[in-house]
């Protein structure tokens, strides 16, 4: 089996609706962590958690300034999940058009009469 712990750790942080939902918020432009807590209902700390996971799997940069925690989203920590599906798709694609070239030759087959001798 292929180990990829940053893979993991991306996807990992992606399967939280909430950490998604994080990640949809600062497309918006950077954020303060309690701008992002405010419309949420959890608490702060859980929301601190959520950034956390997020920012460990490379997918938020943090930047303090004075009190503040501004965060950003890292693009680049988002293209090896991305890269992965897209090769899975391209891969499965393939597979699936020969599949479908093959049933397609094999129903021409049993579609021709036989030829009698």
């Amino acid at each position: 089996m292929i180990e990829d712990r940053s893979l993991d750790q991306a996807y990992g942080a992606l399967s939280d609706s909430t950490r998604r939902g994080l990640l949809l918020a600062l497309r918006e432009g950077p954020a303060r962590i309690t701008d992002l807590a405010a419309p949420l209902p959890i608490s702060f700390a859980a929301v601190a958690r959520h950034v956390s996971v997020l920012e460990s799997a490379g997918l938020i940069d943090r930047e303090v300034r004075g009190r503040e925690h501004w965060l950003t989203v890292r693009p680049a920590g988002l293209r090896p999940p991305g890269d992965w599906i897209a090769d899975q798709v391209s891969f499965w694609s393939v597979r699936a058009d020969a599949l479908a070239a093959r049933l397609e030759r094999r129903e021409r087959r049993l579609e021709r009469p036989e030829r009698q001798p």
